[in-house]
């Protein structure tokens, strides 16, 4: 792994009630552990962060049920690992009662500059390019990971599977 590139990633939801409602206030309620889960782990880097302390303030679009979650790691492997292998993963496992079936692709990866800091209009982008155009270098998922600018490698399943039933 080049040490000239990260691996941003972007995730969007459309919550089932808007923040207060019982709903979703088990999922409120952990965001401060989680995101605190993220801050300590091997690879992270940076993460979208609103007044609040987390991202869900940034207003995306109108309706306020649509959130945003931004963020840069070291290695697709080591996002991954809080994604998939961490006290992340209970909370993740719930999202089918939080949030609306995604009509489209609600989580894309990129390789940026090692130091840059993605804006939401292009993590916004790059769900327009998964969306539109399926896996690219430009924009990829876990199933279909992209090495990094450089890297004489093809693409990689990392089999989020089983994790990804139900939004996938």
């Amino acid at each position: 792994m080049s040490a000239d590139w990260q691996l941003a990633q972007i995730n969007v939801g459309q919550l089932v009630a808007a923040e207060g409602d019982p709903q979703v206030a088990d999922f409120f309620a952990d965001l401060d552990r989680i995101n605190a889960i993220a801050d300590t782990s091997p690879g992270f880097v940076w993460r979208l962060v609103g007044d609040g302390g987390n991202a869900t303030d940034i207003a995306v679009a109108p309706d306020p049920r649509f959130i945003v979650n931004m963020s840069v790691w070291a290695s697709a492997e080591a996002l991954f690992e809080f994604v998939y292998r961490s006290g992340h993963t209970g909370v993740m496992s719930r999202r089918r009662e939080w949030f609306e079936r995604p009509p489209g692709a609600y989580q894309a990866l990129w390789w940026v500059p090692a130091g840059h800091r993605p804006s939401v209009e292009e993590g916004l982008s790059k769900l327009w390019l998964l969306d539109r155009y399926g896996p690219s270098p430009r924009a990829f998922t876990f199933k279909t990971r992209y090495p990094a600018p450089g890297e004489d490698a093809a693409p990689v399943d990392m089999r989020p599977d089983p994790w990804c039933v139900g939004h996938a």
